[in-house]
């Protein structure tokens, strides 16, 4: 019995050594290290980004960002983090018309997608009230209708963690918040979500053939308005949706409404010219069909009314796009084996690797 009991006391001993070299080691923890690896931006066949270049991407930044997009501290009641409005399975997009924001109000505006950043070159918003996308980057923040937090706190909640001091020191050399370092954060992570890998990139790569009626859709797609020869007239979508990144870098008003009925003045609010008046930033239609509902204000619940807008839905304005204005009193001519194809085609603009991406998920 005396030696079951003195065995007993031994290893209780053992135990509590154990513990306390625990807390020896954790004394001894390593401090976080200043890392400027340089992140490798992988996207395909697009064309070369113009990267920013006071803001090189490197994988700590990068990491922060991703970190910081997640972070429910960024808003007022700690509820949401930029990632409840930008949905990865969703295109990084938001499924409801108008975001909720934690007040319980509703957003103006449907929130815009937020990937392939590094190709959208005119600023950013549908009205582009922000110059870079370090500056998009903090405005949600401090809007009343989303997060409706001050920076100040935001900073004040962050310090107080040791995981984001740590990071911090990581990704700048320090561990000191600014809403500086934040912003260009955030900047690079969304510059690291790039979508390049869809079934039409495969095809474009000699990998994947379209089906009949995708291609068909293509051809729609690519092929111009003619007036004068109905069956040889296209759907005209690249005037406004070219390129490798499906849009073209502008301000344009595509006829969604009259001038006795604009509700929102969209470029016009920035830049305070008249000519501007209910135009906004052409989106990319990469991920479309992940990404409704569509336009500014989210009126098209499906791929399909967005077709039959620019079929026969186009209204006359002061400031309507030439483009869209000479389609309005024919329409485009499209049956509905037209529209049919057309919306198979943009179903190959889907990125399924983007939206199953690790490196995009919360890192928490």
């Amino acid at each position: 019995m005396k030696f079951r009991y003195l065995f007993f006391l031994l290893n209780l001993i053992g135990v509590f050594c154990l513990i306390a070299c625990g807390d020896d080691d954790s004394m001894d923890e390593i401090p976080p290290e200043y890392d400027d690896t340089p992140y490798i931006l992988e996207y395909g066949s697009l064309p070369d980004p113009e990267l920013p270049q006071d803001n090189i991407l490197t994988e700590q930044k990068v990491l922060l960002g991703r970190m910081l997009f997640h972070e429910t501290l960024l808003s007022k009641d700690g509820s949401q983090a930029c990632a409840s409005c930008h949905l990865q399975a969703d295109g990084f997009s938001d499924p409801d018309r108008f975001s909720i924001g934690v007040e319980g109000l509703e957003g103006k505006r449907q929130a815009m997608p937020v990937f392939n950043m590094a190709w959208h070159t005119n600023e950013f918003f549908w009205d582009g009230r922000a110059n870079l996308l370090r500056d998009q980057a903090l405005k949600p923040i401090q809007d009343p209708l989303e997060m409706n937090e001050t920076l100040d706190n935001v900073i004040s909640k962050l310090s107080a963690e040791k995981t984001y001091r740590d990071q911090f020191v990581r990704a700048f050399d320090s561990a000191m918040i600014t809403e500086e370092k934040m912003a260009l954060a955030l900047e690079q992570f969304m510059l690291s979500i790039v979508s390049y890998n869809t079934k039409y990139d495969r095809y474009l790569a000699g990998e994947e053939a379209l089906t009949e009626s995708e291609e068909r859709g293509r051809m729609l797609f690519e092929t111009e308005y003619n007036p004068f020869f109905p069956e040889f007239s296209g759907a005209d979508c690249v005037h406004c949706h070219g390129g490798k990144n499906f849009e073209n870098d502008q301000y344009m008003n595509n006829g969604l409404d009259s001038d006795t009925d604009f509700t929102d003045l969209g470029r016009e609010d920035v830049t305070l010219n008249p000519e501007d008046r209910a135009k906004f930033k052409v989106p990319s239609l990469r991920n479309v069909a992940l990404t409704a509902p569509y336009m500014h204000d989210g009126r098209f619940q499906t791929l399909e009314e967005v077709v039959d807008h620019y079929n026969e839905g186009i209204q006359s304005s002061s400031t309507v796009d030439p483009t869209v204005e000479n389609t309005r009193e024919t329409g485009l001519f499209l049956t509905e084996q037209d529209k049919e194809d057309l919306i198979n085609f943009l179903h190959t603009l889907t990125d399924e690797v983007m939206i199953n991406e690790p490196a995009y998920r919360s890192p928490f």
